[in-house]
């Protein structure tokens, strides 16, 4: 059994065992070692992110019930896509399709902060009041739904194989929920990793209420993107332990860190424009 027959064979347990690992790994951390105070008690919060959780996991096996996985393995058969269109030999394709892939959640964030009606729904994220390995998976069902196919469609593009696809969705839910969580890492080691991959207090100056810092930091695993498309801020204005996390006019638990609320959180409140912006403030900046 070669390695893209094995990932195929065990997709299930090894997604499922890199998540429980991961959330568990993190989860511990933030008990013994938590970077900020919270706000909300964890047990509320927890109980809607992942209920919220639960329920996008069944509503997408409901709509996509071969997911990701079954649409590679039918790219692959059909000879569908750029890397099975030029023949691109398994060890390079692999690394290609996994960076390639990254780069199109990078797109795709970016884009649901410039369109307003998207920014309606991935407000649910924002609106956390406080941060955690929870926040990393707390998305609204509607924005689930748009994600895959996305998804879908960069799949039929690029034409990745399996073992490409389960490699970087549990590496893209891995480094959700380590750069959601609420840990500190050495300031030394957290400048060295976050040259290659996004580390906590990078991710944090994304969820600020202050608009420009919000529009930041885009990167949920390689840090990159930001860097090369000057979205890179290295840290908030009043330090990562003195900002304040959410959105504007949305300060209410039972609102924003209730399951029925983030539901209806996207139906709420005036349309109105929401684009990227690159506000200039004056001050130093604390870390």
């Amino acid at each position: 059994m070669d390695f893209e027959q094995f990932v195929r064979a065990h997709e299930p347990a090894i997604r499922l065992g890199f998540f429980l690992g991961t959330f568990a790994a993190v989860g511990l951390w933030e008990v013994l070692a938590p970077r900020r105070a919270l706000r909300v008690a964890k047990a509320y919060r927890w109980a809607s992110n992942l209920g919220l959780v639960v329920l996008n996991t069944v509503i997408v096996r409901l709509l996509f019930p071969l997911a990701a996985v079954g649409m590679a393995a039918f790219a692959a058969e059909n000879g569908w896509g750029l890397i099975n269109h030029f023949q691109v030999p398994f060890w390079l394709a692999l690394p290609l399709a996994v960076i390639a892939m990254d780069l199109v959640i990078w797109l795709q964030h970016v884009m649901v902060h410039a369109v307003p009606a998207l920014w309606r729904l991935h407000r649910v994220h924002h609106a956390d009041l406080d941060y955690d390995v929870t926040t990393g998976a707390r998305f609204h069902p509607l924005e689930i739904i748009l994600s895959m196919l996305i998804k879908f469609a960069t799949i039929v593009v690029l034409g990745p194989s399996v073992a490409a696809v389960v490699i970087f969705e549990v590496l893209l839910n891995a480094t959700a929920m380590f750069n959601h969580g609420n840990i500190r890492l050495p300031q030394g080691l957290d400048r060295l990793l976050r040259w290659v991959v996004v580390t906590p207090d990078m991710h944090r100056v994304h969820h600020s209420i202050e608009d420009d810092e919000t529009n930041s930091n885009f990167g949920f695993n390689l840090s990159w993107w930001d860097r090369l498309f000057g979205t890179y801020r290295e840290a908030p204005r009043a330090g990562h332990t003195g900002m304040s996390i959410g959105i504007r006019d949305f300060a209410n638990p039972r609102e924003v860190d209730r399951l029925d609320g983030m539901l209806w959180l996207p139906f709420r409140g005036e349309i109105k424009d929401y684009v990227i912006n690159r506000r200039n403030y004056s001050g130093e900046v604390s870390k």
